[in-house]
């Protein structure tokens, strides 16, 4: 049976606000950084969660490919949008990001999205 995508990242998520119950202090320090990383400038924010989506798929990170993927589905980003990215990806990061784009693939089909 394959892995289902969107429930992987709602776990993720759930442990994550676990990890916030039990550490809060270290949370808000972190949570500061990306809230001015992913704010729009002189690159939009939608650019910026493709970008950091395709990034997630070089390094092989599945929370990061899951969570970018759902911000940048709710700022507007499109399938096609997506699917290009990955092809970035797979020309920097080879198979480690071929592999990965696997998982995007799947919570679109989830999202039905594509």
């Amino acid at each position: 049976m394959l892995e289902n995508q969107i429930q992987l990242k709602e776990q993720i998520h759930g442990q994550w606000n676990r990890y916030k119950e039990l550490m809060p202090d270290l949370v808000r320090a972190y949570d500061e950084l990306p809230g001015q990383a992913y704010s729009d400038g002189a690159i939009d924010a939608k650019t910026k969660r493709l970008m950091a989506m395709t990034a997630a798929m070089i390094h092989g990170c599945r929370a990061c490919i899951l969570y970018q993927a759902d911000e940048a589905l709710k700022l507007g980003a499109s399938a096609r949008e997506m699917l290009e990215c990955v092809g970035v990806a797979v020309s920097l990061g080879g198979t480690m990001a071929e592999g990965q784009a696997t998982r995007l693939i799947g919570f679109l089909e989830e999202k039905e999205v594509i």
